[in-house]
């Protein structure tokens, strides 16, 4: 994610505590403290964004701080809508939510016709599928480990066979986000956080922009099943900050560049804010 305009010295190079903690059953390690989850909350899915790496307040502690409100992250570093929806634990969580976030994440880690991924670590390519291999013939695919190194490739090899597989990322996307939707009882809402808005097309051959392959049209076909959306494009302001305030050690300097840093959580916070507080009265 192009989320870098500039970039300044961190406040820390030391190692941040992320206190991972699991729920119920789920096998998926989320942000901790680990919260009781006794009365009205807030919960919110996402990937590496809502999870916050790098940061010390990524912004479901900053809509908490705003509001008042209990607040569970249950973001996901690198995830995709697979990980949610076939996670019985966590649509339990979601369930028993007063309100749940829903974060827009790409269409790239997810299984679907043309290839499988991690079930719990989706941005790792575990196989290509015998259609996939029919399309591109020429290419070893036991030289992937991750999809959007395999989907930069397929693409520079044949835009054009590209876009077969560009239709089913999309399709599956949409059909994984209705069954997420419909598995959540309660107030929903959909937020899209990106660089660019969803109408803005990503730049030919660029991979760099999540929430990667999803249009406005996409939005449009699964917006009606949430109770609200919000959508946040970071300002150039915010995104000029580049990893300021982030912690993390020096090595992974180029990693923090990719995604927002604080200023651009505290946009998403004061959106987010006021929608989560009239939804869970």
């Amino acid at each position: 994610m192009k989320w870098v305009d500039q970039m300044y010295e961190h406040h820390a190079d030391t190692a941040l505590s992320y206190h991972p903690c699991r729920y119920g059953k789920s096998k998926l390690l989320f942000r901790g403290p680990k919260r009781a989850l006794k009365g009205a909350y807030c919960a919110m899915l996402g990937g590496t964004e809502t999870y916050g790496k790098f940061l010390e307040r990524p912004y479901p502690m900053l809509v908490e701080e705003k509001t008042g409100l209990p607040v569970v992250n249950l973001g996901c570093v690198n995830a995709g809508v697979d990980v949610f929806a076939s996670d019985a634990e966590v649509l339990n969580l979601c369930t028993r939510a007063r309100v749940t976030v829903v974060q827009v994440m790409g269409a790239h880690n997810m299984s679907n016709r043309f290839y499988a991924v991690h079930p719990r670590r989706n941005d790792r390519f575990l196989r290509a599928s015998a259609l996939m291999k029919a399309i591109y013939r020429e290419v070893d695919f036991t030289e992937f480990n991750f999809t959007k190194h395999m989907l930069g490739a397929l693409r520079t090899l044949s835009p054009e066979r590209f876009e077969t597989v560009l239709d089913e990322l999309r399709a599956a996307w949409c059909a994984r986000m209705t069954t997420l939707a419909d598995r959540i009882d309660g107030k929903t809402v959909l937020m899209w956080l990106s660089d660019r808005a969803p109408t803005q097309r990503e730049s030919s051959g660029s991979l760099d922009h999540e929430p990667l392959f999803v249009d406005a049209e996409m939005l449009d076909r699964v917006r009606p099943l949430f109770t609200d959306y919000i959508e946040v494009v970071a300002s150039p302001a915010a995104r000029s900050t580049g990893v300021d305030g982030m912690i993390f050690p020096p090595m992974e300097e180029p990693a923090a560049a990719e995604i927002p840093g604080p200023a651009v959580h505290e946009e998403v916070a004061t959106m987010l804010a006021p929608v989560v507080e009239r939804l869970m009265r």
